[in-house]
């Protein structure tokens, strides 16, 4: 460690020379570092034809843990409980959501009831519909799932009418809720009801009106072939549903639809909305960089380095995707957000080299302009991208293999960025320092004049004639926006009122984000996957509205062979059950118990059940009242069933899964708690953990590599400082944006740890690197080198996913929305609060005897 014991450049000084070297000889020999990129992308890129063969997209497999614990509870269930779609169907024991089609009807007129012959008539226009289409040669009634013979009913209330819709308003006075009949749960079914005063126990209040109403048509898939069948049926009829519901002219209700398909389906057709804007970025992003580059001076313009630039972000874009392709990497909607970051965050990098080439002797030789531009700004390039690429990897460790495709591809990105900076642009900024070399125009590329001609017009001479530079730095002239930070914003960022107004303005920052943070909400939506314009958007909307007040109605299963006939076996799962039935999200009045029932038979006919012949022998009588009991009484296990209630929020979502997972656990009987929607529920309880974990266990790498190729390790603490810091604030601002702490913002803020560091990394290197003597002049000379381009890097990533946020997507809006807090608050550290909070501690510079003086 040369220097002294504050100095840590054992990496940083061999790699700023590795990189002087290889400046030197891309500036020396341009032609091959050009060349061999664009082959090696036109290579790459091919593999973009197995893009279609690689899409994987299931919302199950992509947006919910790899290891759920409910997916290892369903294989448990599907073991040991066989569905019979065919014979005796029953909702309520699928394993899954069911292959499906489903209608909410609510009435034309608001607050107005559905229970009338006028909507009656109309909802038994629309099964009879249902019921008469027919795919592939299939009516319904092949591929129905069975109960009794005949298909399933879609609503217990739509059976009870027998197809006159008079019968409605006669059984009206009769109906009860949430409870029919004594055991027929109609709360799935109605929903926006009012109720009169009823029973004690609340299972059976009159019922007087409903304003929404659901059908539910099951298809049978436990089977191969019928399943095959149902999806072909399932598939055609949700086709024509629109027309199949203009063509009913309904008055009394308004219908909206929804299909075991649709949520898949609506998922992949985002992906198609977002290419176009694709192009859109790209053009923008052109834009802007040639804009930022360009000068007036016809020959010092950098236009041809900005164009390049962005085409090298371009080119890695190909290859990469192209590459990962090739080897078989699974390509999730996520990962179509990569471009948008990539082309953004990709011409960064070209800003910073174009600085400082801005920076040496015009009159040195394009090989040793090239060298010295290498030498520092290809370091702290190299400490971005190390911090990038990594918080990607990083993030493949995550349960969520949507996160890791995404984290994939756009790691991946960035080493073909870095490589392609160092070779495909950095031969176009040797090649357009040779033009400028010999003082050819940027566009003819013919010869022009130094000095303006008293002859010629002022348009001739602004358009003809350059390649002017600073006699007295021997570099070129300096930006407008240079020479703003460094004779305004730089003085008076130091000044010490300033800096105590930064200091106050830091303290409301993090308190205010802190204080966000606690608000924050965890778990993606379901209906977010969905297009803000999808049909699927008003079924989700009316369900939330109408259907909220009952929850998954929740198996409890008993996993292991028990001796039912043990009374003290019994009461240690009544035990259970009651315990189950007391937590806050379950109404135990709706719980539904074979063993309750047949206790209840077995004493009406006073028979000892303790006795196990005769426990076993007379189980014929329970199945004789109650049939469906044989789907739950199975030689190795059985189940129950307690109803959820209020489960309104994903919350209240967390907070059901824990407490009855924990229940559960402390039962005598070995049991599990299951159901299809607890597959999604899982996310809740690993989102905030796995987020935390790649946060530290990324912000620990971020130290480490800034220690290693910042030449202080105090300076390297604030990195890390940064990297805290905007991580709370984003977490806090999603808050105030109404942004979900889910499964695609946890992509974002696990990759902001490496993009917070990037504008602290680049002001804290040259603020190191800086000659000056005193911490304000070097602050305000580390402003003056890099504060331009850490505006244009912000500017272009912000642009380059501007297009994001006219999505009408919920992925990609929140996309946009998180990296904008992102490299806002990061912008706002790198140009105010680092500078500043550097000052206070003098340590952070470099000693005399460290200094290499081929290092500017």
């Amino acid at each position: 460690m040369a220097g002294g014991p504050w100095q840590t450049d054992c990496v940083e000084r061999p790699l700023s020379r590795a990189l002087r070297g290889l400046g030197g000889l891309v500036g020396a020999h341009p032609w091959p570092f050009l060349l061999l990129p664009v082959a090696l992308s036109a290579a790459l890129g091919s593999g973009f034809h197995l893009l279609p063969s690689r899409e994987s997209n299931d919302i199950e497999a992509q947006f919910t843990p790899r290891w759920g614990q409910a997916k290892i509870e369903r294989s448990m269930v599907r073991e040991r409980f066989r569905t019979r779609d065919a014979e005796r169907f029953s909702a309520q024991r699928l394993t899954t959501e069911g292959t499906f089609a489903s209608f909410v009807a609510v009435a034309a007129a608001p607050n107005h009831t559905l229970l009338t012959r006028a909507a009656f008539a109309e909802l038994l226009v629309l099964d009879a519909a249902v019921r008469g289409f027919s795919a592939g040669g299939r009516g319904y009634a092949e591929v129905c799932a069975l109960q009794n013979g005949s298909c399933s009913s879609p609503n217990p209330l739509l059976s009870a009418v027998g197809g006159d819709p008079a019968r409605i308003e006669a059984l009206l006075p009769g109906l009860t809720f949430p409870l029919w009949q004594g055991r027929v749960l109609l709360g799935f079914f109605l929903g926006g009801v009012s109720v009169g005063p009823g029973a004690a126990d609340n299972r059976s209040r009159p019922l007087q009106a409903a304003e929404a109403l659901r059908l539910v048509y099951y298809l049978q898939e436990d089977a191969p072939a019928p399943r095959e069948a149902s999806l072909l049926w399932l598939k055609s009829f949700q086709e024509r549903i629109p027309d199949l519901l203009d063509s009913l002219g309904l008055a009394s209700v308004r219908v909206s639809y929804f299909t075991s398909l649709s949520r898949q389906e609506e998922l992949e057709k985002n992906f198609k909305t977002v290419i176009p804007l694709f192009s859109i970025t790209y053009t923008l992003t052109i834009f802007f960089s040639i804009m930022s580059c360009s000068r007036l001076d016809c020959v010092r313009t950098k236009v041809w380095a900005a164009a390049f630039g962005v085409l090298s972000s371009g080119l890695a874009i190909l290859s990469s995707f192209g590459l990962l392709l090739y080897c078989g990497v699974p390509f999730v909607i996520t990962a179509a957000n990569a471009p948008f970051l990539i082309l953004g965050i990709g011409v960064d990098d070209m800003f910073i080299m174009v600085s400082r080439w801005q920076q040496t002797k015009v009159k040195d030789t394009v090989v040793d302009r090239m060298a010295n531009t290498y030498a520092e700004a290809a370091v702290s390039v190299t400490i971005t991208t190390l911090t990038d690429v990594l918080a990607f990897y990083i993030g493949i460790a995550t349960a969520f293999p949507s996160i890791q495709s995404f984290c994939i591809y756009t790691g991946t990105a960035f080493i073909f960025c870095y490589i392609y900076n160092l070779t495909f642009f950095g031969a176009a900024l040797a090649l357009n320092g040779r033009r400028e070399e010999s003082n050819r125009h940027w566009l003819t590329f013919m010869k022009v004049p130094r000095e303006a001609e008293e002859s010629c017009g002022s348009s001739y001479n602004m358009c003809c004639v350059g390649g002017s530079y600073n006699d007295l730095t021997g570099a070129e002239f300096d930006h407008p926006m240079n020479e703003f930070f460094r004779n305004y914003f730089g003085p008076f960022l130091m000044h010490p009122w300033t800096k105590v107004s930064v200091v106050v303005l830091y303290l409301g920052y993090l308190s205010s984000s802190i204080y966000g943070c606690t608000q924050v909400k965890e778990g993606i939506d379901l209906r977010n996957l969905a297009s803000d314009h999808s049909y699927v958007i008003q079924y989700y909307d009316w369900t939330d509205e109408y259907f909220k007040e009952y929850g998954p109605r929740v198996m409890v299963v008993v996993t292991e062979s028990v001796e039912y006939w043990d009374s003290s076996v019994r009461a240690d799962l009544e035990g259970c059950m009651e315990l189950l039935e007391n937590s806050v999200y379950v109404d135990k009045h709706l719980s539904e118990s074979w063993l309750r029932i047949y206790e209840g038979i077995a004493a009406r006919m006073s028979v000892n059940i303790d006795d196990p012949n005769t426990f076993i022998g007379n189980l014929p009588a329970l199945f004789s009242i109650n049939p469906e009991s044989q789907l739950d009484l199975q030689i190795s296990a059985t189940r129950f069933f307690i109803q959820t209630v209020n489960v309104i929020t994903a919350v209240d979502d967390r907070n059901l899964l824990e407490q009855l997972r924990g229940l559960a656990a402390d039962c005598k009987i070995p049991l599990i708690v299951y159901h299809p929607a607890f597959i999604y529920f899982d996310q809740f309880l690993v989102i905030a953990q796995n987020t935390i974990q790649n946060v530290l266990i990324a912000a620990g790498a971020m130290l480490l590599i800034s220690l290693l190729l910042i030449p202080n390790p105090v300076c390297s603490l604030w990195v890390t400082f940064t990297i805290a810091s905007v991580i709370i604030g984003v977490t806090g601002f999603m808050a105030y944006w109404n942004v979900n702490l889910d499964s695609i913002s946890m992509i974002i803020l696990v990759i902001c740890i490496g993009f917070s560091v990037d504008f602290s990394a680049h002001i804290s290197y040259a603020f190191v690197s800086s000659k000056q003597q005193s911490v304000n002049d070097k602050a305000v000379d580390a402003l003056y080198r890099l504060g331009y381009p850490i505006v244009q890097g912000a500017v272009s990533t912000i642009v380059g996913v501007a297009v994001l946020s006219v999505a009408a997507t919920y992925i990609f809006r929140t996309f946009f929305k998180i990296m904008f807090l992102v490299i806002f608050f990061g912008a706002i550290h790198g140009l105010i609060f680092i500078p500043v909070f550097l000052t206070f501690f003098g340590v952070c510079r470099r000693l005399p005897d460290q200094e290499d003086p081929g290092v500017l």
